[in-house]
């Protein structure tokens, strides 16, 4: 078969967020742009991530919602669910998305897309099935996948991953969920909600990336929803069959289930795109590349999961501009340079920004200082009847934001005050200033702030100045 042979600026693999930022810029810079990508236009998040998850999870909440509402005065009883009709929302939130990240809009942006596999078969070249690409830059965005381990037994049994669950057209009986990490804990929360009994297993500690005392929160209210954590366990083998497929965990105990999620952490794809014939490395977390996201081939870069620097969507996009900026105009630009904030959107939510109390410490000794406050003296949190987690600031010399962690409803946006603050290089002080509206939750981070403060706005010095300033006057 013969290859047609084409020259570009720009040649992109893979069409998730990074790999689509990155074309669409340079296509509305002038730039002659090719795209490859052999699976899904907008990669696992919009087929397989955020969006079905954030739609599942949002059926799920309201289905708590009206369990929950006699507290607030509203007697509603048990919801029904049509889990059928759940999944047809979900599909339908994809179908609604689906035209932003579509072969016929980057098309009309001027990308030239190619639905194939491609690989590398030199250092300036891109192959696929009918294309033949050399171009001036090249941009790996090729994703990651959900890791499956080695246990005894599992490629013996039917499993489902973060791809195949949103095929599930029946609510499961019994849902096992091998690992506590954001998908675990979402999707295990989410079927718990929707009338699923669920089981997570986890062989470290769940969401360890998070706050502990937040992860506590989270903890309690996993519990109060019929969930079952099991943290510092492993599973030493399977059986089964479909329907009945049975965990044999470390220490004896066997849980028997009728469907089986794997959520053990994700792991890049590189097998397919010949990096050896292009000059560049990859370890166990991806394409090794700096922080301008270059590789060992200058004329290779690496952007999104596959770059090993973390598996977020957002910060898949802020790569693609990293990129751009460094290519089309001039800015040099680190991908580090911005603090980028990781959520899970369980009820309540987690968020987090920057450093972890103990990883400051590690780092920075005792200059660290920690604030927080809680959302039971939050009126908002308290008019909802929702005053579950807390805002934890983490401090550094001059008050200098290391990190800020929310546990609670809406941490998520909340988080966002601070993500602009950080990203500014602000200080503790800079969190103090913003006139809030009354009531909300974001009011608590600026309490955080202040209680900072109160040594010294509220101590001898201040009463003192205070009370001169008082006969003064």
């Amino acid at each position: 078969m013969s290859r047609e042979s084409i020259k570009a600026d720009l040649c992109i693999i893979g069409a998730g967020a990074a790999g689509l930022v990155t074309a669409a810029g340079a296509a509305m810079l002038g730039r002659k742009v090719v795209l490859f990508e052999a699976g899904e236009m907008g990669g696992d998040c919009l087929n397989f991530g955020c969006v079905p998850s954030k739609a599942i999870l949002s059926a799920a909440h309201a289905a708590h919602s009206v369990r929950t509402a006699a507290k607030l005065g509203v007697k509603a009883g048990e919801p029904q669910i049509d889990f059928a009709a759940v999944m047809d929302h979900v599909r339908a939130s994809l179908a609604a998305i689906e035209p932003n990240d579509s072969q016929a809009r980057f098309e009309g942006l001027g990308v030239h897309v190619i639905r194939e596999w491609a690989h590398f078969t030199s250092p300036d070249t891109v192959e696929s099935d009918s294309a033949n690409v050399k171009a001036k830059r090249f941009v790996i965005a090729s994703g990651t996948r959900a890791r499956i381990p080695s246990i005894p037994g599992l490629s013996d049994i039917p499993y489902l991953t973060n791809e195949s669950i949103w095929q599930l057209d029946t609510l499961p009986a019994h849902l096992f969920i091998l690992g506590a990490g954001p998908i675990g804990c979402e999707l295990g929360q989410a079927f718990a909600r929707l009338g699923s009994k669920v089981t997570i297993v986890e062989a470290g500690k769940a969401l360890g990336a998070f706050e502990p005392e937040h992860v506590d929160v989270l903890r309690v209210a996993l519990a109060a929803d019929g969930v079952r954590l099991i943290e510092g366990t492993g599973v030493e083998r399977f059986s089964g069959q479909a329907g009945a497929l049975t965990a044999h965990l470390a220490g004896g105990e066997m849980i028997t289930a009728s469907h089986l999620l794997i959520a053990a952490g994700r792991e890049p794809v590189t097998g397919t795109l010949g990096l050896e014939a292009a000059g560049i490395e990859a370890d166990a977390r991806g394409i090794v590349c700096d922080d301008k996201l270059r590789t060992a081939n200058r004329r290779v870069y690496a952007a999104g999961d596959i770059a090993g620097k973390g598996a977020l969507t957002h910060l898949a996009g802020w790569h693609g501009s990293v990129i751009l900026r460094n290519l089309y105009y001039g800015l040099p630009t680190r991908q580090s340079s911005s603090p980028i904030p990781g959520c899970v959107y369980t009820s309540p939510g987690l968020a987090q920004i920057g450093l972890t109390e103990s990883r400051a410490r590690e780092q920075h000794g005792d200059k660290v200082s920690v604030t927080s406050w809680p959302f039971a003296d939050n009126d908002r949190a308290i008019a909802e009847g929702d005053t579950a987690g807390s805002i934890k600031l983490v401090l550094g010399k001059g008050g200098k934001l290391l990190g800020v962690h929310v546990a609670g409803a809406r941490a998520d946006d909340i988080a966002a005050l601070a993500a602009v603050t950080m990203a500014r290089g602000g200080t503790v002080r800079d969190l103090t200033s913003p006139v809030l509206a009354y009531p909300t939750r974001g009011e608590a981070i600026k309490r955080a702030a202040g209680k900072h403060f109160e040594p010294v706005v509220f101590g001898p010095f201040a009463k003192a100045w205070a009370g001169l300033l008082s006969a003064l006057h």
